[in-house]
């Protein structure tokens, strides 16, 4: 029985897929306020290792440590900065919030 390559994995003649894990993932990425304004850009696509952090990603955005009391969503769900990304994953930073 031969294989041939695929993009994610190798298939058999007959198409039975082995799947073999992703080296890489992607994200959606947006930026708001002040956040925005360091990096640059209010949204952006990220290409990481599979298993890359929230805070992983905005050192790759921004080339710097997140600021303390930035606010970490994925998938419109608040969660901390060392939550483990998926591939196609929504993450959105957010400045802290301040006022009365």
């Amino acid at each position: 029985m031969g294989f041939r390559a695929g993009m994610i994995g190798l298939h058999s003649r007959d198409d039975n897929a082995i799947r073999l894990p992703a080296m890489t993932i992607q994200v959606n990425v947006r930026l708001f306020a002040s956040l925005r304004e360091r990096v640059g850009c209010g949204e952006a696509v990220l290409e990481l290792p599979a298993g890359a952090t929230a805070a992983e990603a905005w050192a790759r955005l921004a080339d710097g440590p997140l600021p303390d009391n930035t606010l970490v969503a994925v998938n419109r769900e608040y969660t901390d900065a060392g939550h483990r990304l998926a591939d196609g994953d929504e993450l959105a930073f957010f400045p802290p919030v301040t006022g009365g």
